[in-house]
């Protein structure tokens, strides 16, 4: 992973450190210099300091605090939250809350925190410009959010980023156009890594969802399932197999419809023959994270079924392309728009997941299917 930290030029005569006990006089005058309301107390500085979920650092000018940020962290989360920040009336203009900004994404990485998010009044446009400068984007509007019930634009930042080594291709990022076409657009991600610029998403999504579509929701339009997505990759030519810890039809237990149960099974059964009969291996051994490691080094790209339970909260079946993976982190290009509308495709490639939350991603539903498509070049 890497983080970039370009501090201003201005900025070279500035020190930062940890806040300790003996700071608490003087973070209190300087809390009452830069706040008339919304103050943070002596006693909470004090619980900040001493608790682990938490960094409070301060900058000095000539041996003087001029300044000092304040993360929180939420256990079992990737997420960082910038609590606070303040800069010396006295001692502004002077790039010093942008070198703040920049020390806290370097702290809060650290802590392998994947995103950094704040809240920001709406009418203080001095901050929001050194926000969006450092590549800040609104998420949502905290309303009567401050004491004097006036509104917070919430703000986040991807802090962590793949490092790419020099030269070397990355995976393309291509969104789906519709809610149940996850699986298509990850094999065009794919297919087109292997052979840029080949294979159309405009043309071929909705050809590849047709082909590949096994499973019937509770509503709606259909998903697509292992078997399918693999055909569809074998018959254009590229290397293909499976890795699939349940055998049967696929998410029955979302499917009331006695009739649709039924033709879920002869689905299942006309793409297990056509597999079958193309030799596609399949593997009922179960993915962990240095097999994953071991066949990304080998050429391969994985598509993993996942549950977006831990990303979102609804319990929604859905395809990822799995990118690399490093020692903290699995980097996927998600191919669903609909929760982060404001990232460009650039931020949306390899997006950094955290082994742990990965691990219990890649899994759907009670009986726990654990599904995926391994991709190679096809032989020429």
């Amino acid at each position: 992973m890497s983080v970039v930290m370009a501090l201003p030029a201005d900025t070279a005569m500035l020190s930062i450190r940890n806040a300790s006990l003996s700071d608490l006089a003087t973070l209190v005058a300087l809390e009452n210099k830069c706040f008339t309301a919304d103050r943070i107390s002596l006693r909470s500085f004090k619980r900040f300091i001493a608790e682990k979920r938490s960094d409070l650092l301060l900058v000095e000018q000539s041996e003087q605090v001029v300044g000092y940020f304040l993360l929180i962290y939420r256990r079992g989360t990737s997420l960082a939250r910038l609590y606070s920040l303040a800069v010396d009336p006295a001692c502004r203009k002077q790039g010093i809350a942008e070198f703040l900004m920049l020390h806290a994404e370097q702290t809060a990485a650290a802590r392998r925190c994947v995103l950094l998010r704040l809240e920001v009044r709406y009418d203080n446009t001095a901050a929001i410009r050194l926000y969006q400068k450092l590549n800040y984007h609104e998420f949502a509007v905290k309303h009567d959010f401050y004491e004097d019930h006036s509104d917070a634009i919430c703000m986040q930042k991807q802090i962590i980023q793949f490092d790419t080594e020099s030269g070397s291709r990355q995976v393309p990022y291509i969104a789906q156009t519709t809610p149940f076409t996850c699986g298509p657009a990850c094999l065009l991600m794919a297919f087109n890594y292997f052979e840029p610029g080949k294979y159309d998403p405009l043309s071929l999504e909705i050809d590849i969802w047709r082909e590949a579509t096994t499973i019937f929701m509770t509503s709606g339009h259909g998903g697509c399932g292992p078997r399918g997505l693999a055909l569809a990759t074998y018959n254009r030519g590229f290397d293909v197999e499976i890795y699939l810890n349940k055998e049967g039809p696929l998410f029955t237990d979302t499917v009331r419809s006695e009739v649709k149960k039924a033709i879920l099974q002869r689905v299942h059964d006309s793409y297990r023959q056509k597999v079958e009969q193309s030799a596609i291996p399949i593997h009922r051994s179960e993915l962990g994270i240095s097999k994953i490691k071991q066949l990304l080094q080998e050429g391969a790209l994985l598509l993993v079924l996942i549950s977006t339970w831990q990303f979102d909260k609804s319990k929604a079946p859905h395809w990822v392309v799995v990118c690399a993976v490093d020692e903290h982190f699995v980097y996927i290009n998600d191919p669903d728009t609909e929760d982060i509308p404001w990232l460009s495709s650039a931020e949306r490639q390899y997006i950094p997941v955290e082994h742990s939350v990965f691990i219990k991603a890649f899994s759907y539903g009670k009986n726990r299917l654990k599904a995926a498509v391994v991709i190679r070049a096809g032989k020429s």
